[in-house]
């Protein structure tokens, strides 16, 4: 499996990710790094916890890292939940709402996770 079929498989933006990195070589890097990077746990986690401050950073985090990575969608889906508790913001949610975008995002984060573990397993 190639990178840019790595990206076509978990639904990324392989041309974003080289617009960022330059270089497959780099990506390749950062990607396989994304897996142990802990990004998807830590939103997980503040959002069992319904942790208004560990909600904003964990999906700041996971916003930055896969904006780019060219993990559009998941890079999406954290921007708005770090949106939904930025400080100093009025949330518009209930907290049922969060949960559903959270088990979104865990979705597209596992996904991610399982393509990256195919793609090593290819190289």
């Amino acid at each position: 499996m190639t990178i840019s079929e790595l990206y076509a498989s978990i639904d990324g933006d392989y041309e974003q990710a080289k617009r960022v990195l330059r270089m497959d070589r780099l990506i390749d890097k950062h990607i396989r790094r994304f897996k142990s990077a802990g990004v998807g746990e830590q939103i997980v986690a503040a959002g069992r916890a319904m942790d208004a401050q560990a909600l904003f950073e964990s999906a700041h985090a996971m916003k930055g890292v896969c904006g780019n990575l060219g993990l559009v969608k998941l890079a999406a889906a954290a921007n708005e939940i770090t949106e939904e508790f930025r400080p100093g913001h009025a949330r518009t949610m209930s907290d049922d709402e969060v949960r559903e975008m959270i088990a979104g995002v865990e979705t597209l984060y596992r996904n991610a996770i399982e393509g990256i573990e195919r793609y090593e397993a290819q190289a």
